[in-house]
């Protein structure tokens, strides 16, 4: 049986936060929502919520997670982000993204593509997403919550309790989640390209390539 914890999505409460990452931090996997879509995350050191996540959506190896960070100091632990990078997820940066980069050695090896060495990495908007990162003090490994067979990200906390519940350690209810997405750009070759479009505006990428 998960913790199901109704949390503010403007102003989250302390006390339910602590209790969340207090989860995440003995081991559990949660579902908490983001700026695009609601996420299944888990610690980045985490190889057993990893496997767990996997099992539940059917996921090979080759599947690549994304790293999300508090801020772009620890984005910059994990990426190697030059000023022309730098200064476009500046701009870009908290919102609906997420920049492939190269990645630096504090990134676990068994979280890279296995050909590039490339991390997928976000910094959210969303003040429940940005709470749980506060506390926590490290990304949270996450893939969107998209079960088995379907196109669209779960959006419905009750539903991901009847679902889900007995296969995760945490449902954060932050209301109806978002049905697309994070936009994917990749930042690894010298012009910025868009690999998927999703919730986040593609177009001042598209202009620079």
């Amino acid at each position: 049986m998960s913790l199901f914890l109704q949390i503010h999505p403007d102003n989250p409460q302390p006390r339910l936060i602590k209790q969340a990452v207090d989860v995440l931090r003995a081991g559990g996997i949660a579902i908490y929502p983001t700026d695009s879509s609601y996420a299944l995350g888990c610690t980045m050191g985490n190889k057993t919520g990893l496997e767990r996540i996997r099992r539940i959506r059917q996921l090979d190896d080759k599947h690549n997670f994304t790293l999300i960070c508090r801020d772009l100091s620890q984005l910059g632990m994990f990426a190697k982000v030059d000023t022309a990078d730098f200064r476009l997820l500046k701009t870009h940066l908290p919102g609906p993204y997420t920049f492939i980069l190269d990645a630096t050695r504090e990134v676990p090896r068994m979280l890279l593509h296995p050909k590039r060495r490339t991390i997928g990495l976000r910094m959210p908007a969303q003040p429940i997403a940005q709470a749980l990162l506060a506390e926590l003090d490290e990304p949270i490994l996450s893939v969107s919550l998209i079960l088995p067979g379907e196109t669209l990200p779960m959006s419905d906390p009750y539903e991901m309790r009847d679902i889900l519940e007995s296969q995760v350690d945490l449902i954060v209810d932050g209301g109806y989640g978002g049905l697309e997405p994070s936009t994917v750009i990749s930042l690894v070759d010298e012009e910025p390209e868009v690999i998927r479009v999703g919730c986040g505006d593609p177009e001042p990428f598209m202009e620079k390539a």
